[in-house]
């Protein structure tokens, strides 16, 4: 496995990579997609010589705060390492930065991931998000 920086965004694999997690909302507005990978921070994409496994994107400053917008990967590469190597590698390259925050669904498979890389909630520093739909 190999994580770089995905550079040219290729709407089908983005698509195709969405639809298999279920994350359909985002591909009802494809543009709007778009805009958001080209307006973030810093896009990883891991990829099996060139089969792409996942992705993670973050958006933020980089410096005060970065903010894990997105991390998929294809359902039949779950399991496998390749979500934790997409956010060690973010992990490594904003090491300094002071606020590192994602937002997840509560399920115990999903917090048992984050909490494995030294992530908490926000409940158990003292502090709670809030959120405008």
């Amino acid at each position: 496995m190999e994580i770089k920086e995905y550079k040219d965004y290729k709407e089908s694999e983005i698509r195709q990579l969405y639809t298999e997690v279920g994350w359909t909302a985002y591909t009802e507005n494809m543009p709007v997609l778009e805009q958001g990978y080209k307006n973030s921070l810093l896009v990883l994409a891991a990829y099996d010589n060139d089969e792409l496994l996942g992705i993670i994107r973050v958006v933020g400053d980089g410096f005060s705060i970065i903010f894990v917008q997105d991390i998929l990967v294809f359902p039949s590469k779950q399991r496998k390492g390749v979500g934790t190597a997409l956010l060690k590698a973010v992990l490594d390259r904003y090491h300094d930065v002071r606020q590192i925050e994602l937002t997840t669904d509560n399920t115990p498979k999903t917090l048992a991931f984050y909490k494995s890389l030294g992530f908490s909630e926000f409940s158990e520093i003292g502090c709670c998000g809030f959120m405008r739909c």
